[in-house]
């Protein structure tokens, strides 16, 4: 009995035993924290992915200094989406998500808008949120006054184009499934094409490996 007494009133290894019940609860938040980051940080860099393909895609041809309407073709939107993949290298894009970029434009006949064209990278296996190329302009009522983007109706001049680029990334996680599951992270951007460009009755040149 006095044994134990002895032993209850000992405090010489309290603080060992305090250290030992909180290091696994501050190890397991700053855990959840780098998960929480990281995440955020993936979403940041899928929207700065598809800023920089809207972007770079609405300059095509720009450098052209000769006198005729440059023309957007298969081989320039195979660099700027291969640039894209590369950009986000961080996030290991390519093996865990697609870019997909879409001409938004007014079809000549019917007055509607639609997807005149429509090329992808990258080994996920996403589709467009806004469908698939529709050559008679009249398939896709959902975009026939535009599509929107941000809460805001994005729309093309008569003679004109929108670059429409979206980022898919399937978001593993840290830590496997401990914090989260795999999120499906979807980043959308839309720029008017500079200049003029003869976009044509479809891109010339031919690149399998962009097909969507």
């Amino acid at each position: 009995m006095k044994l134990l007494q002895s032993l209850f009133s000992r405090q010489d290894g309290v603080s060992t035993i305090e250290f030992a019940l909180v290091v696994p609860v501050f190890m397991i938040l700053g855990m959840y924290g780098a998960e929480i980051a990281w995440l955020n940080a993936a979403s940041m860099e899928a929207s700065q992915v598809a800023l920089a393909l809207a972007d770079n895609a609405s300059r095509l041809g720009q450098t052209d200094n000769s006198g005729v309407t440059p023309t957007i073709t298969s081989n320039d939107v195979h660099s700027v989406l291969t640039g894209a993949l590369e950009e986000g290298s961080n996030i290991d894009l390519a093996e865990n998500g697609r870019v997909i970029l879409s001409s938004l434009e007014v079809h000549p006949l019917t007055g509607k808008h639609y997807v005149h064209w429509q090329k992808c990278m990258g080994k996920g296996r996403q589709t467009s949120a806004h469908g698939k190329p529709d050559l008679t302009g009249s398939a896709l009522s959902s975009i026939a006054s535009g599509i929107s983007l941000g809460g805001r109706k994005i729309t093309s001049s008569s003679k004109g184009a929108v670059m429409v680029a979206e980022v898919w990334y399937e978001y593993k996680g840290l830590f496997g499934t401990m914090f989260v599951k795999p999120i499906t992270i979807h980043e959308q951007a839309a720029i008017i094409v500079r200049d003029d460009r003869n976009v044509g009755p479809g891109l010339s040149g031919t690149n399998d490996k962009i097909e969507c």
